[in-house]
C-alpha cells in the first residue's frame, strides 16, 4: 500500500531540541512544508517510555499530531557504539541528563561524550570504535495514521571532541569516508550525508514525490 501523501501547509516538528528542529526544517522547507516546533506551540514534551526508536517517534508524532490537530512528524535518534552493544542507542539523550549530584538538571553533552568514552577505555587501547547513528521519522496524522522511515550512518567514534557546529554527540563522531567530525562539518554538507537525510530520503520518496 502506498504511503499517505504529505500535503503543503503546516506541519509540527514534534521536539523541543533546536538543533534538530533546525535540521528537520532545512529538509522541509524546499517542498512547501511550514514547520513550527512543538516547543514553540507550547505542547508539553511526552514521556519517551518505547523501548526502540520507533516506539518513542511514534509516541512522540501522535502527542503532537494531538496537541495541535495537524500532521506532526517527529524523529527518535541515537547513536549505537559496536563494543558497548549497542549502548547508548535508544537511550541516547538520557546519558546526557545531569544527575541531582552533576549540576543543575538538564542535557550536558560532552558529560555524555565523556561516558561514552570513558566505557570505550576500559575495553582497552585496541577497542574497537566502529559506531552508527540511526534515525527514525515518524509522521502523524490528527486521524491517527502514521507512517514510519528510518535512516543510518555508519563510522567511527574519536577523542577528544573537535568542531563546534553539531550538536548531542556531533563532536566525536566521524563518518565513514570522513576526516571531520560531523561538528567540523559545514551543516549543509552533513544534513546531505547524515542519518536524519537519509531517513528523510524516504520520506521524501514515499510522501513528497508523487
Amino acid at each position: 500500500m502506498a504511503a499517505r501523501r504529505l500535503e503543503p501547509g503546516r506541519l509540527v516538528i514534534a521536539s523541543h531540541n533546536q538543533g534538530k528542529v533546525r535540521e528537520i526544517r532545512a529538509l522541509l522547507e524546499p517542498f512547501g512544508i511550514e514547520p513550527v516546533s512543538a516547543g514553540d506551540l507550547g505542547l508539553p514534551e511526552p514521556e519517551e517510555t518505547g523501548t526502540t526508536f520507533a516506539e518513542n517517534a511514534l509516541l512522540k508524532a501522535h502527542a503532537s499530531a494531538k496537541g495541535a490537530n495537524c500532521v506532526a512528524l517527529a524523529d527518535d535518534s541515537g547513536l549505537c557504539v559496536a563494543a558497548l552493544g549497542g549502548a547508548p542507542g535508544v537511550y541516547t539523550a538520557d546519558w546526557a541528563e545531569r544527575q541531582w549530584f552533576e549540576g543543575a538538571p538538564g542535557r550536558d553533552w560532552y558529560m555524555a561524550m565523556g561516558k561514552v568514552e570513558g566505557r570505550l577505555c576500559e575495553l582497552g587501547p585496541h577497542v574497537d570504535r566502529s559506531a552508527y547513528f540511526t534515525c527514525t521519522l515518524a509522521l502523524a496524522w490528527p486521524d491517527g495514521h502514521s507512517e514510519l522511515f528510518e535512516g543510518q550512518v555508519h563510522g567511527a567514534l574519536t577523542w577528544p571532541p573537535r568542531g563546534t557546529l553539531g550538536f548531542g554527540y556531533d563532536p566525536v563522531f566521524v563518518a565513514s569516508g570522513f576526516d571531520q567530525t560531523f561538528a567540523e562539518l559545514d551543516p549543509a554538507h552533513k544534513h546531505s550525508i547524515s542519518h536524519r537525510a537519509d531517513a528523510f530520503a524516504k520520506l521524501v520518496k514515499a510522501c513528497l514525490d508523487h
